[in-house]
């Protein structure tokens, strides 16, 4: 192995070399020729302004990213000691924002904010443990995916604290205090990306204990889900497929017949160190409780006997005074879980607007077999990269909204009847950073109204989606779109709002309501092509190959067609 001391002598000296050539594909001659502004030269760069200035080309923020790294790395710098220091000063923004928090949360007045600066506090701890996590597994270089995945979700808290505080005050002054953290966690996607191409341009290896070395060949791959940790690879080794039948750790049953009546009851009895796959299964009944699946309870796999026999109903509503994210039936905190074969429901009614059946902020989460049945924000896919399959999803207004990297696959779209003065709009995504990884993407699923709504589907308006920020980004491809569905395709959230700065998108598409010839004309619509459409499987939007095929369940990682 080469020597770690060697590697850091000229690391840096690679570093510039294809982090400028990387930077260069995109900055052509003014003669338009194509030609690179790279010259072999650039090679030899070795002052750490330059490499600074190189790392910091392709970010946003530059002066912030400048103020990051400068003094932080030196010419001897590794690639995880990069990530290290564009990361660790994140942590130090987020303690700021978390001390603002306090001191806010003092001054709300309505449920709603004191609901809100709640979440703002639980979302920031995560954004701790998240940046924490890329701190720790900064050398591995097979983990870059994950680095970026857990960055945007830091972003996406921040997006998610916002929309949960009422007061326009509060609101404002809780803007400010997270607008550094926003601004330094989209720098470091981007300095990651960075050092994520220096590997491909120069066919490096990025080693645990030796940065990068010029070995011309990657790391083995364990094959296991990136979100597993080397010790529970062990473990695992025998059983990384969990089939449904698989012997469960808790039975639950209304009648008595397992060791658990409720589903609270069996997550409370889980092991606080468990290792592996946790397995519940919860016998046919309707179990009218509030579950939260906290963030120590990793790897669990939840199952029942099908999602019309077994289901987990509520109706907290935010029309009742419940902040948005608290209003959730079921909620997930913990990296990869698993749901299959059970339905999760909020019974509020359209009547009780915000009022969430299944929340998700978790990575690397699988929803199979499985339903989501609501009204207005049925499905909270809140944060982390999710993959939803073979399932049914319903609701009225922005039904299926968040900032996560989700692809729903081979799922029925129900939209119900709203109230008489609502419009229903099946997505609201949330991206609200140019960096952040995140986008809502439907693929081959049915788009339908149910029985109350099919008399008035042409009266009601029924749309795709609306953006609820600014870089918002929604995908349909693939799927079949009935005639509910208005030719314009997609709603404005309010004027012109994001209509520039969005990515919608449709591919492929069939039913009377596909047809894109009296879409929207914004510039943010676009009608893509196959090259462009692979970008949104779930093996390149989630990287899904890492992780998915192991739950055990269907599944395509690419286009179906």
């Amino acid at each position: 192995m080469v020597n770690k001391a060697v590697i850091g002598g000229f690391s840096a000296i690679l570093l510039v070399a294809a982090v400028i050539g990387v930077v260069a594909l995109v900055t052509r001659s003014p003669s338009g020729g194509g030609a690179s502004n790279y010259s072999p030269a650039a090679a030899q760069l070795t002052a750490t302004s330059k490499s600074v200035s190189a790392l910091c080309a392709p970010t946003v923020y530059k002066d912030a990213c400048a103020s990051t790294l400068t003094g932080a790395i030196n010419d001897s710098s590794t690639p995880g000691d990069i990530i290290r220091a564009a990361v660790n000063v994140i942590t130090g923004e987020v303690r700021i924002a978390y001390g603002k928090t306090l001191d806010l949360s003092s001054q709300a007045k309505g449920s709603i904010d004191v609901d809100g600066f709640a979440f703002c506090k639980q979302l920031l701890g995560d954004a701790g443990d998240q940046l924490g996590a890329v701190i720790a597994e900064a050398d591995d270089g097979s983990r870059l995916d994950d680095f970026q995945a857990w960055l945007s979700m830091v972003i996406s808290y921040r997006t998610n604290c916002l929309a949960s505080i009422e007061s326009k005050d509060l609101n404002a002054q809780m803007t400010a205090a997270l607008q550094n953290t926003t601004q330094l966690a989209d720098n470091a996607i981007a300095i990651i990306s960075a050092v994520g191409k220096l590997a491909g341009e120069l066919n490096l290896n990025f080693n645990n204990t030796a940065g990068f070395s010029v070995t011309g060949r990657r790391l083995a791959s364990t094959g296991y889900p990136s979100w597993i940790r080397g010790a529970d690879r062990k473990l695992l080794s025998s059983s990384r497929v969990i089939p449904p039948s698989a012997r469960p750790n808790a039975v639950v049953a209304k009648d008595g017949s397992g060791q658990f009546k409720s589903i609270n009851a069996a997550l409370n009895a889980m092991p606080e160190t468990y290792r592996g796959r946790y397995v519940i299964y919860v016998k046919a009944g309707v179990y009218s409780e509030q579950v939260n699946v906290d963030k120590q309870k990793t790897n669990l796999l939840i199952y029942g006997d099908g999602p019309r026999k077994t289901i987990v109903t509520g109706r907290l509503n935010n029309a009742e005074g419940v902040g948005t994210y608290r209003t959730a039936t079921f909620a997930v905190q913990a990296p990869g879980f698993i749901a299959r074969s059970i339905g999760f429901a909020n019974t509020a009614g359209p009547q009780g607007h915000q009022a969430v059946a299944l929340r998700l902020n978790a990575d690397a989460a699988i929803i199979y077999n499985c339903r989501i049945d609501g009204f207005q924000d049925s499905f909270y896919t809140q944060t982390g990269r999710h993959f939803v399959r073979n399932s049914v999803i319903s609701g009225t207004v922005d039904f299926i909204f968040g900032d996560s990297q989700v692809v729903i696959q081979n799922s029925l779209i129900i939209l119900r009847r709203p109230m008489d003065n609502q419009e229903n709009t099946v997505t609201a995504q949330g991206k609200d950073s140019p960096t952040e990884l995140a986008g809502i993407v439907l693929q081959n699923c049915r788009i339908v109204p149910d029985l109350r709504l099919f008399p008035d589907r042409f009266t009601i308006p029924n749309y795709l989606g609306r953006p609820w920020k600014k870089f918002s980004t929604t995908v349909v491809m693939e799927s079949t779109i009935g005639d509910l569905i208005r030719p314009e395709g997609w709603m404005p959230w309010d004027g012109d709002f994001a209509l520039d700065t969005l990515y919608y998108a449709e591919y492929n598409n069939r039913g009377p309501g596909s047809p894109t010839n009296r879409r929207v004309q914004w510039r943010g619509f676009h009608v893509i092509n196959r090259n462009q459409a692979v970008s949104w499987t779930a093996g390149v939007l989630l990287k899904g190959k890492e992780w998915i095929p192991y739950a055990g369940i269907p599944n395509s990682l690419n286009l179906m067609k």
